[in-house]
């Protein structure tokens, strides 16, 4: 049996809304107890909350920590993780609920698949009605890259369903489950802390998949989600600067030159619907953080860390990119019948004429 670390991230008052039904689910896990060991990263910490921590999970080793930045709270989480000796470690969020076989089944996923550094659990959204229990919706089989940045789950809101095997992701792990090999982390890494939260799984999928790793899906190792499409959206800068930053860090020069006109595109959108909906002053936060050298700066220092990974060409990693807009919680017509039309052409003529 292999060590397994599990880093568990609470932000100010996660744990006493969520930590109870995830730490009675772990109990219950049948992978040997003497095998994986929890890691809390306390991510917003207070003399409160660590005593709450240690009180709740006298089990889990809590780190604490003060500024709430959640990719600098993985890293925390993954140093110890592999200090203590763990041969892979888990990413999860603490909104779930893990089925008995979860852990079991995604160390077999590894096992199974030695070509494969990382595998993500089936992810569920949580049932509220006893109805939902019995045929559940999915949360995600994997996520999707967006050409432009933007990232999305797939499956989402599908009815549940028996899948067969370990089909390769071709997209991205969600966060919200996933197991990854120690050695695909010493290679890539670990997180970029200045994503500070939000698209963290894009860019450590885009990582796994610049330096030639293979992810696959764990459908028999499943996690219930408390999924909350409105705590997302109040992280809207986040959410906007990354995907720009993942653009800027990620691709080749001369793939973002032949973006640049769907970029532009994008962006005059996304300022027209930020007045529309009331978070213009966000755009300009996110404007206000390009105009800044320094952060320019660090994607340079960012770019040239890439480089030193990299197996696979930009043509390889993104014919997989999917070319149409995916926000599944928002039906607006012009997206869907006028925007991504354009831009699902304007991609797959382009994505042709990448050879780098």
């Amino acid at each position: 049996m292999k060590k397994i670390g599990i880093i568990l991230i609470n932000y100010k008052d996660y744990a006493r809304r969520f930590l109870p039904e995830c730490r009675d689910s772990l109990y219950l896990q049948d992978y040997p107890r003497e095998f994986f060991q929890v890691y809390i990263v306390d991510n917003s910490s207070s003399d409160e909350s660590r005593k709450f921590l240690g009180e709740i999970y006298p089990e889990a080793i809590v780190i604490p920590r003060g500024d709430g930045n959640y990719a600098a709270g993985n890293n925390v989480g993954l140093k110890k993780a592999l200090a203590d000796g763990c041969a892979a470690v888990v990413i999860a969020n603490m909104d779930t609920k893990f089925v008995q076989s979860w852990l079991t089944e995604l160390v077999r996923a590894l096992e199974t698949n030695p070509e494969a550094v990382a595998a993500q659990s089936k992810v569920l959204l949580y049932p509220g009605t006893e109805a939902e229990w019995r045929e559940p919706k999915i949360n995600s089989l994997g996520n999707i890259f967006h050409f432009l940045g933007f990232g999305f789950t797939n499956g989402y809101k599908e009815d549940d369903r028996e899948i067969n095997g370990y089909p390769e992701i071709t997209g991205y792990a969600t966060g919200c489950s996933v197991i990854l090999r120690r050695e695909a982390l010493e290679k890539i890494g670990g997180y970029n802390e200045e994503y500070y939260m939000y698209h963290d799984d894009v860019d450590i999928g885009w990582k796994l998949k610049l330096a030639g790793y293979k992810i696959v899906l764990a459908p028999r190792s499943v996690v219930y989600h408390k999924y909350e499409f409105s705590r997302a959206v109040r992280m809207l800068y986040y959410m906007e600067r990354n995907r720009y930053l993942a653009m800027f860090e990620f691709y080749k020069l001369p793939t973002i030159i032949l973006l640049l006109p769907a970029i532009v595109a994008m962006d005059l959108g996304m300022w027209f619907f930020s007045i529309l909906r009331g978070w213009f002053p966000t755009k300009l936060r996110v404007l206000g953080y390009f105009l800044r050298p320094s952060s320019w700066r660090k994607i340079l220092v960012t770019r040239r860390e890439l480089a030193k990974i990299r197996v696979k060409t930009d043509r390889e990693i993104t014919q997989n990119f999917s070319g149409r807009v995916l926000f599944q919680e928002i039906d607006n017509p012009i997206l869907k019948y006028i925007a991504n039309p354009i831009f699902n052409f304007y991609w797959q003529v382009v994505k042709k004429t990448i050879w780098w």
